[in-house]
């Protein structure tokens, strides 16, 4: 198999360094394919990589970048004023086919603005949109936006229901069902743009449009695709992560209230450990930046080992997948 090279951003996120550099360790070590770009500040790197064997080290480069992005900057600031950071030395890396992909858990905002500049977007697509896959009851569903585009036009909703429509294409589902998040089903509810979206995509010949969805049919897996805003997007995905946490810790703090519960908890522990390992939010951690030519993975700021080892797994997989070049390929096909 041929070598996969991911740049990773290592100064983003809330732990810096330290953690995000063992998670990519770690992902270098269970991937024999896989090659690691460490962008940042080598004397903060360095320390992480010096028990590595000749074999795995390598297989890594360290990149610097003197400047670093503050999660509360404002995107203008670190497009205009940091022309060394991190992240965009990381996106520049792929720009210049020296990487397949970038990984960082930065500042949302700054990644969104850096990548639209020095990526690109795809012929036909204004913007980028996030997308991840959400666990269902049948399975996974792509929810888009996830946070990158908080006021979006009727086109731009189209926009991602495309995108979401071609990767969902490209992960194996023939026919994906294409749904707009609403607040009902009736045509008359929501906001104009979810209502001039609905009329875009029900005279869409190419995709498989199934209408609105409410946030309950999301779990119930009535939709493959499920279009939205970005500020609708990411309180439903905070609120789902949110979610999941209260039922494992609520089922296991109902286990230990008395004798009989702790016996009944102790022949159901390899069933809630099943259940808190499929609804973990680390396990779906790493949302794509669809749209641009080159592909962008963002990590949870507050990502852990595992999660951040998701993220990196993520862009492996849209590596070997090519998906770019699939978008593009699909979406003169779709596209009015």
């Amino acid at each position: 198999m041929s070598a996969q090279i991911i740049a990773i951003d290592t100064m983003g996120g809330d732990s810096g360094p330290r953690l995000i550099v063992k998670a990519s360790i770690a992902c270098l070590k269970a991937t024999p394919s896989l090659h690691l770009a460490l962008v940042g500040q080598p004397s903060l790197i360095e320390p992480f990589v010096s028990g590595l064997c000749a074999a795995d080290r390598a297989r890594l480069q360290i990149v610097a970048a003197s400047e670093v992005i503050g999660m509360a900057e404002r995107p203008g600031q670190a497009l205009r004023g940091k022309p060394d950071s991190s992240m965009r030395v990381a996106l520049e890396l792929v720009r210049d086919g020296k990487a397949h992909a970038c990984v960082s858990a930065g500042n949302t905002g700054a990644l969104m603005a850096l990548s639209r500049f020095v990526l690109k977007t795809l012929p036909g697509i204004d913007r980028p949109a996030m997308v991840a896959a959400i666990p269902t009851r049948s399975g996974f569903c792509q929810l888009l936006d996830l946070g990158a585009n908080v006021d979006c036009t009727a086109e731009h909703l189209y926009q991602f229901a495309v995108m979401g429509s071609v990767a969902a294409q490209a992960l194996g589902i023939a026919q994906p069902r294409v749904g707009l998040l609403n607040c009902g089903t009736e045509d008359i509810k929501g906001n104009q743009q979810v209502r001039q979206a609905a009329v875009l995509l029900g005279e869409s010949r190419t995709l498989n449009y199934v209408g609105f969805v409410e946030g309950d049919g999301l779990y119930r897996g009535e939709a493959d695709v499920l279009v939205c805003d970005g500020f609708v997007g990411n309180a439903v995905l905070k609120s789902s992560e949110g979610l999941a946490s209260m039922i494992t810790d609520r089922l296991q703090a109902l286990f230990r209230q008395g004798l009989l519960a702790r016996l009944a908890g102790i022949l159901a522990l390899p069933l809630l450990r099943r259940l808190k390992a499929d609804l973990a939010p680390a396990r779906h951690n790493g949302a794509s930046l669809l749209g641009l030519q080159g592909i962008v993975i963002k990590s949870h700021g507050a990502a852990g080992l595992q999660g951040f080892q998701s993220a990196v797994e993520r862009a492996l997989i849209e590596v070997r997948m090519n998906l770019p070049a699939r978008l593009q390929g699909l979406l003169d096909n779709h596209l009015p």
